[in-house]
């Protein structure tokens, strides 16, 4: 008997199984297949259902695959993030190794984001799996304020499956004979963990032919993290702390979210933009630097041109520095970190007071007295109250050691005056990872007020 149009490939507890495929035509199988005399079946391991599905198709066998029960998303993300050159280079390497391997990168270089652009560019249901109930929170958090998607949990209680799932290396273990068909790409977070006791089931079981592993330090005292290749992958790309302290690692990493205005609005923007520009060209002034910006404001005294221009001057930048797409970024990230204390910072006490409406926040401006602005840095400082909105008050002479997110939406100064500020509130603390957001709009002049500065300042990456 031959192998052809009645056979079929089927999941089954965590293994591979053939219908329609007698004894004899062990010579024909892919070499991952064993006879098993229990069920009269050919049966392989569920990892090697990649290796299996390339044999045939290479060898021009025809089969039917019944085996994966995953499916295919699109996934629309909710804000876009720029990668870093290095992590651009870790995901290209991967998609180079046929999307499997593992990736290391220090702690605070980004692992989550290389996992992000894995879920966008599969484009399969994903579980992501990690070794604590704690992490398997933030990951829910994460995915869940960075995908348009329906996020599941397999742990701690839950047994909820999504489009993008989370689980724990324990969990994995016990439910993969189960899971092990439904998801296209798999995640290993702290992939170190997975090669230990049972943890390798959780990889064994799946036929998951995409696979991602995450680790700072994949290196084990008993040798094991050689399995990591034979469970996920080899290494694609290895970055050690001391290449990147400086210029990638500091007390905090800054992550740059891009926003699109809304139609409404960018047409709102752009029609007073040509009015200032307009008005600018007539005038042959430029805007650049301190001297431009006083011809301009000079020449828009002199006429109800110039009035115009300079209304439409303000009228762009609160659009671009108040758009209702920064403060739905803003709500996913003090979701993502409602755990945490964050410090919102504007370039407008207007922005500070809708902020602080909105989503109940004190308000601190340089409006707020002496007595309420101490009561309320005290009860952020005790975790009476985990967010503050505020402009420029807060810049600088603030002790606030307990701050570990700074989500910026709008500001300004050079990047070493933008970093240093900040790092005077996210006072290092030991075990603490504190995180700066800048939330820029894109196609607009602070979008490109915010390249300038990045351009110059490498450290701002």
């Amino acid at each position: 008997m031959t192998v052809g149009k009645q056979t079929v490939l089927r999941f089954d507890a965590g293994t591979l199984v053939l219908d329609g495929v007698g004894r004899e035509a062990g010579d024909a199988l892919p070499p991952q297949f064993r006879w098993d005399e229990r069920v009269l079946r050919w049966r392989a391991p569920a990892i090697s259902y990649r290796h299996v599905v390339k044999d045939f198709v290479a060898r021009r066998v025809a089969f039917e695959d019944r085996a994966r029960s995953y499916d295919r998303f699109d996934f629309e993300t909710k804000f876009a993030v720029e990668p870093r050159p290095y992590q651009e280079e870790a995901i290209r390497e991967w998609e180079r190794n046929d999307r499997c391997g593992v990736v290391v990168l220090p702690t605070g270089a980004g692992k989550s984001l290389v996992a992000q652009m894995a879920i966008e560019r599969v484009k399969r249901s994903t579980l992501v799996v990690v070794p604590t109930i704690d992490l398997m929170n933030q990951w829910y958090d994460l995915l869940l304020t960075s995908f348009r998607a329906e996020v599941g949990l397999v742990g701690g209680g839950f047994f909820e499956l999504g489009a993008l799932t989370v689980t724990t290396y324990a969990s994995a273990f016990r439910f993969m004979e189960r899971l092990g068909d439904r998801f296209g790409l798999v995640i290993f977070d702290e992939c170190h963990h997975l090669p230990s006791g049972s943890h390798r089931y959780a990889a064994e079981f799946s036929l998951a032919p995409f696979r991602l592993g995450l680790s700072a330090t994949p290196d084990r005292a008993d040798g094991g993290e050689q399995l990591l290749e034979e469970l996920i992958g080899p290494i694609v790309s290895r970055r050690e702390a001391r290449e990147m302290a400086g210029e990638y690692l500091s007390d905090y990493s800054v992550v740059r979210l891009r926003v699109e205005l809304p139609a409404g609005e960018r047409a709102a923007y752009e029609r007073e933009r040509a009015v200032l520009y307009d008005f600018l060209r007539e005038k042959n002034i430029r805007l650049g630097g301190a001297l431009g910006w006083q011809l301009f404001i000079a020449a828009s005294a002199r006429s109800t041109e110039g009035r115009r221009a300079m209304l439409a001057y303000r009228e762009s930048r609160r659009i671009a520095l108040g758009t209702e797409s920064k403060l739905g970024v803003l709500a996913e990230l003090l979701r993502r970190h409602r755990r945490e204390r964050v410090l919102v910072f504007t370039a407008e006490n207007e922005m500070v007071y809708r902020i602080s409406e909105r989503f109940l926040i004190p308000a601190i401006t340089h409006e707020t007295n002496v007595k309420e602005r101490r009561a309320w840095l005290e009860a952020f400082n005790k975790g009476e109250v985990l967010a503050l909105a505020t402009s420029k008050v807060l810049n600088e002479g603030v002790n606030i050691p307990e701050a570990s997110v700074a989500v910026v939406l709008s500001g300004s100064g050079s990047a070493r005056e933008h970093v240093q500020r900040l790092g005077r509130i996210l006072r290092k603390v030991e075990g603490k990872e504190a995180v700066l957001y800048e939330v820029v709009t894109a196609g607009t002049s602070a979008s490109a007020a915010v390249n300038l500065r990045s351009s110059n300042t490498q450290r701002e990456l």
